[in-house]
């Protein structure tokens, strides 16, 4: 195995077949049809494969709100360990990170899921932590527990899982056939946890996870959140769309794991981003114009109202969301105040801010050249902005096309990413470091 340089960035892709670009699969050539099938996901996820990227991301929402307010983006349709568990067998070196909610299941079904993943895709599980805010009716809770309910009750889950994990020795399996001994039942361990959510015994029924544990990720801005992915997670996705607060984030967030005891290094901060690709900055620029006109402007209306909690039915496209109308509680999330900033600040109408979050959803967005989209990437990286980036493809399979074929190679060309996988594992890959049991 070799190293992974310092000098090579992040980069994995949130899987929205859709499109990340809000109605981009109205586009000819969407292959907006197979939207659920496994194979035109496998198409993609081939194609970034072949990329080197460091992994697949693929979200969940577990309630229908965002269909019926006329978006499918950010659904997908695609429920992330049945899909994951599928590609493994059609990949080969690829990571496999899926979102599963502290709020909505229980740490011994998690544990064994993502394990299962992991030895099924010899090492290249990963889990997006998530707490959740939303569908909880579905799941018979009549109100949504506060934040800091749900956070401490993500962290003990974590702990949990993660206890669940060690619960075997790594060496644990030994296959004495003369003895009739497939496991050394001393190397396992109950876990006997009884804490203020959870009571569990462990210890899990499946061997350790060929990686050790498989990658966490998490992505939250607000203070618990920070809390968590400083303490737990390997890998911290967020939405910062400018620089100079991006490079302030990112110093903080390492700061905090640094004080809990952690390696800076192994917790990589990836922001997304969302570049919208030509050979030539017009016709980049043509192609954005293209994807703004397939936005569905009432559609858009309804979701900006529900991301804001606002009713906006009485104000013309052109008019801008009046500056009273919003709130500086920071408890209303990071993506709230930049949503704030945007219109407040930067003084966009309405259907500027709903074209704006159609491309981006708080994320920075880009349009131009290969070159020009390389040299915002890597100013970020060389100014410790982040460590990589989650790329967001505009529309599938085209514009997904266009960031393998076209961006990646111009960032590996100027060294900043590989040119093949360093291991065979996610960890390998991400270059961090595999824990003891």
């Amino acid at each position: 195995m070799i190293s992974k340089s310092k000098k090579h960035m992040v980069l994995t892709t949130f899987m929205l077949p859709a499109g990340y670009h809000k109605d981009s699969w109205r586009m000819p050539g969407s292959r907006a049809d197979e939207l659920g099938n496994l194979d035109f996901v496998a198409d993609l996820t081939l194609m970034a494969e072949e990329a080197k990227l460091d992994a697949v991301f693929f979200g969940d929402i577990v309630h229908a709100n965002t269909v019926l307010r006329g978006d499918i983006k950010m659904n997908g349709f695609y429920e992330p360990m049945t899909v994951l568990s599928a590609l493994a067998a059609r990949t080969k070196n690829i990571g496999l990170i899926g979102t599963m909610s502290t709020s909505f299941s229980e740490p011994y079904n998690v544990a064994r899921q993502l394990c299962g993943l992991d030895h099924m895709s010899n090492g290249r599980a990963g889990w997006n932590i998530v707490t959740s805010s939303d569908g909880f009716q579905n799941y018979g809770v009549a109100d949504v527990p506060n934040p800091v309910v749900r956070y401490r009750r993500a962290t003990e889950f974590v702990d949990v899982v993660q206890k669940l994990w060690d619960s075997w020795g790594d060496d644990a399996v030994i296959v004495d056939k003369e003895n009739s001994e497939y496991v050394d039942r001393s190397k396992l361990r109950a876990i006997n946890h009884q804490g203020e959510f959870f009571n569990v015994q462990g210890p899990i029924n499946m061997p350790r996870s060929p990686q050790g544990r498989p990658v966490l990720v998490q992505a939250g801005s607000s203070g618990p959140g920070m809390d968590l992915g400083s303490s737990v997670a390997d890998g911290i996705y967020t939405a910062q769309p400018f620089k100079e607060p991006s490079v302030e984030f990112y110093a903080k967030f390492k700061a905090m794991a640094a004080e809990k005891g952690r390696n800076p290094d192994d917790v990589k901060v990836i922001p997304g981003i969302l570049p919208i690709l030509g050979d030539t900055e017009k016709e980049a620029n043509d192609l954005a114009d293209e994807l703004a006109n397939y936005v569905h402007l009432e559609n858009g209306r309804s979701q900006v109202a529900a991301d804001l909690k606002m009713d906006l039915s009485e104000l013309d496209f052109s008019d801008r969301i009046p500056a009273a109308w919003f709130s500086d509680d920071p408890k209303l999330g990071s993506r709230y105040q930049i949503y704030r900033k945007k219109s407040v600040d930067m003084g966009m109408t309405l259907r500027e801010l709903i074209v704006d979050l159609a491309r981006s959803t708080g994320h920075q967005w880009m349009a131009g050249t290969p070159s020009q989209v390389a040299d915002r990437m890597v100013d970020w990286f060389d100014s410790k902005a982040c460590d990589g980036f989650n790329l967001n493809a505009p529309f599938n399979p085209g514009g997904f096309k266009l960031i393998c074929d076209k961006l990646v190679p111009e960032l590996q060309n100027r060294g900043y990413f590989r040119s093949e996988y360093e291991g065979t594992t996610l960890r390998d890959n991400l270059g961090l470091s595999r824990p003891g049991a």
